[in-house]
Order: C-alpha cells, then sequence, then structure tokens
C-alpha cells in the first residue's frame, strides 16, 4: 500500500495532497455528521483490489461474463451474511448506494402515479422518500406523515391510520435521516395490513444497530422489505442493502439488474461481505451498545446547557439541536462556527422549518465516528461543552482557537481505524 502511495504522489501529486489532506483532516478533526463513519481497514483493502478490474454483469451462477469463480463466492457470502445478521430471508447486495436501492424497491412494486405513505421531509424523512424534487416524487404520489412535538416528536398513529385509510397507499414506508427516534414498527405494519399495503423500512441510518441487536428490527415486527446503506452505523463501504422476504426475491433482483443497473461493484460487494462478518461479531454489539451510550450522554449534556433538541432527546445515535432557538444562529452559520474548531457537523432542517434547506434552523448530530475511534461518555462532555460554548459565540476568535487546540489534543488521542496515529501520540 505504501509503494502505491509513492507512486501516485509521483504520477498525480495533485490527487495525491488532496488525498492526504483530507487524512489530515479526518485524524485532527471530530466527526460529528450522524450519517458518517470510518470503514474497516479490511474494506479498504477491498475496495482497492483486483476486483475493481471485473465485470459480474448479473447473479451468482447466472452471469453474463466468464471468469466468475471468485466474484460468484464473494457474492453469495455477502448475501448469505447479511441475511443471516438482519435475520432476513433474501438480500440483494448490488445496489450502487442509498438512492437507487430505494428506487429499486419502488420499481419493483409500484406502478406510475401509486400512492406511497412516507414521512414529511422536514420532520426527519429522506429525499429519497419522496421528496418533490426527486425524480420518484414526480413518478409516484407521496402522502406524507409528520411527528407530534407535543409528545417528543413521536409518531401520531391514529392520524397516520386516518391517512392511510384516506389516501389508501400501496406502500406504507418508515424511515428517516435527522428523525432521532425509533420506530413502533409492529404499529406501522397493523395500519399497512389494515388497508392491504406492502411494508417497507429505510434503516440505512441505524443499520448496524439493528444489526448489532440494540434497537428494534422491522422483521420481528412482519416487514416486507428493508433497506440499508451499508456505511454510516454498519461501518461499510458505501453501497445499499435489500433485504426481504423470500416471495418478493424474484421482483427485487429483477428492478436491480437489469432493470435499474448494470454491473455490480465487486469491490464494494467484497466490503459489504467483510462488514457483515463484523457486524455478527461480539464486538460489534459492543460498538453499538457504545454508540447509543454516548448520544444519550450527549444530548443530557447538551440539555442541562440549555440547548434546544427536536424531541427533546434520542433513542438513537443522532441528535438535532435547533440553534435559532438555542443560540439565535442558523444551521448554516452554526456548521461553520464549528467547522472552524475541528467539529464536523451538518446544517439541518427542523420540523416545518421557516427557513430554506441551505440556511435551515438546526443541526445535526452523531455518535457513530467518534465512537468507532473508541471515545466514550467523558469525551462526549467535553464535545458537548465546546460546542455549546462555540455557539453561543460564533465571532469569539480566541475562544475559537482554544477549542481547536483541545479538539485536536483530544483527537491525538483516539487513531482514525485505517490510519496511522497522530504524529504526537505516537511521540508521547
Amino acid at each position: 500500500m505504501d509503494d502505491f502511495r509513492a507512486l501516485l504522489a509521483e504520477t498525480d501529486p495533485d490527487v495525491a495532497q488532496a488525498i492526504a489532506g483530507e487524512e489530515r483532516r479526518q485524524r485532527r478533526g471530530v466527526e460529528m455528521i450522524p450519517s458518517e463513519n470510518y470503514t474497516w481497514p479490511e474494506v479498504l483493502v477491498a475496495l482497492g483490489s483486483v476486483l475493481t478490474n471485473k465485470y459480474a454483469e448479473g447473479y451468482p451462477g447466472s452471469r453474463y461474463y466468464g471468469g466468475q469463480e471468485f466474484t460468484d463466492a464473494i457474492e453469495r457470502l455477502a448475501r448469505e451474511r447479511a441475511c443471516a445478521v438482519f435475520r432476513a430471508e433474501h438480500a440483494n447486495v448490488q445496489p450502487l448506494s442509498g438512492s437507487p436501492m430505494n428506487q429499486a424497491v419502488y420499481l419493483a412494486f409500484l406502478s406510475p402515479g401509486d400512492t406511497v405513505l412516507a414521512m414529511d421531509l422536514s420532520h426527519g424523512g429522506h429525499l429519497t422518500h419522496g421528496a418533490p424534487v426527486s425524480h420518484m416524487g414526480r413518478i409516484f404520489r407521496f402522502a406524507r406523515y409528520g411527528t407530534d412535538p407535543a409528545n417528543g416528536g413521536r409518531i401520531d398513529f391514529d392520524e397516520l391510520r386516518r391517512m392511510a385509510r384516506d389516501v389508501k397507499p400501496k406502500l406504507v414506508l418508515c424511515g428517516y435521516t435527522s428523525y432521532p427516534r425509533d420506530y413502533d414498527y409492529a404499529e406501522f405494519k397493523r395500519i399497512a395490513d389494515e388497508v392491504g399495503a406492502l411494508t417497507m423500512a429505510d434503516v440505512s441510518h441505524v443499520g448496524g444497530l439493528i444489526a448489532a441487536g440494540v434497537m428494534r428490527n422491522p422483521f420481528d415486527a412482519g416487514f416486507d422489505v428493508v433497506t440499508t446503506t451499508t456505511h454510516k452505523s454498519l461501518r461499510g463501504p458505501r453501497g445499499g442493502l435489500i433485504l426481504c422476504r423470500k416471495a418478493l426475491a424474484p421482483a427485487i433482483d429483477r428492478s436491480v439488474f437489469p432493470g435499474l443497473q448494470g454491473g455490480p461493484h465487486m469491490n464494494v460487494i467484497a466490503g459489504v461481505a467483510i462488514a457483515m462478518k463484523k457486524a455478527a461479531e461480539p464486538a460489534f454489539r459492543a460498538y453499538g451498545t457504545q454508540v447509543l451510550r454516548n448520544a444519550r450522554t450527549l444530548a443530557a449534556e447538551l440539555l442541562v446547557r440549555g440547548v434546544t433538541l427536536v424531541t427533546g432527546g434520542t433513542d438513537n445515535h443522532m441528535l438535532v439541536v435547533d440553534t435559532v432557538a438555542s443560540f439565535g444562529i442558523d444551521g448554516r452559520r452554526a456548521e461553520q462556527a464549528l467547522d472552524a474548531v475541528a467539529i464536523t457537523t451538518n446544517k439541518q432542517i427542523i420540523p416545518d422549518d421557516p427557513n430554506p434547506p441551505l440556511r435551515p434552523s438546526g443541526i445535526r448530530l452523531g455518535t457513530p465516528a467518534a465512537t468507532a475511534r473508541g471515545m466514550m461518555q467523558p469525551e462526549m462532555r467535553l464535545l458537548a461543552g465546546w460546542m455549546a460554548d462555540v455557539l453561543a459565540a460564533p465571532a469569539d476568535d480566541a475562544l475559537r482557537a482554544d477549542v481547536r487546540e483541545r479538539v485536536e489534543r483530544l483527537c491525538a488521542r483516539f487513531p482514525v481505524p485505517g490510519l496511522p496515529a497522530h504524529p504526537e501520540s505516537q511521540a508521547a
């Protein structure tokens, strides 16, 4: 690997320098975006392997090209391990990312104009869950349910049932990108059954926590389809995974290939196989447990400091901070202020946000990446204090310089998986 780095530095120093810069950024700062994480070193090896060279259109045992002995073995491993981890009957590991993963499900079971009942984007839903700016939002009719702020941001199932009876969806979808609660999948299933709809859960954010057994599994409630990205809390490569009941497998597989995609990325599928093996180990359950502990500690410390959290707390790995209510600044300004002290977050809309998406009223925080570096509750308390101080005085240059130095000293104690430790920590 070092030889290849030297070759890249010689042949394309511009790209080599950008990669080196990103490595420094990841080492010296804390990643608090809930959708980001550090993958396993073994996954990085697979991603940079000769599997990148191989076309493998089709499925194991039924490919359109020869020379598939090893690709077939890898894909079968990934499928078998994913089924075991999620207690699913079938797995398709070929989706290139989260968006085509969800699109493949819609296109497998819906016709243009069919209705999907899904979570409103501003209340925590995802762009691929029918946002008007998405292609899927124009092909299908999405009816959007919200959360109940008066009840800790939980779902009002009486209202959801009323909506389902009114719009008669063909698919009931639950899933989120900025919702700090767990779902009552059994209640979603009951409502879907009442109106004769299929059930789909997009668990991309909490897939790793479900695999670890520390959050609810939609299959335990009888769901038809579960989708998840394979990075985020799963710590795998950047890809998508569709899990379903065996009876639905032919439609799903046809929808992925040849319906939506061509050749799969076999280097990524090898990374998925590795990540699924890791997710089945006891250490991964311990990791998932610590992710939740860290999130709850972070939330508690912020609340003590008077910070307003959407839903008032968290049941999972993420928090959404109302920065306008808490500090009088919008989410873009808050993101920039924290970037300046090497704490990476992302601006985020809040329920019924009056501000536009690029200047929303909140930021989103998450603990998977910091936990992957070995940070625990004491570090979460420090981070909460530093973030609150900086956001309360975003223009205080002296404060920012002091906090950045403290953040970098903290990060020097916790190496990034797959990267060498800080030179400072090695010297110490």
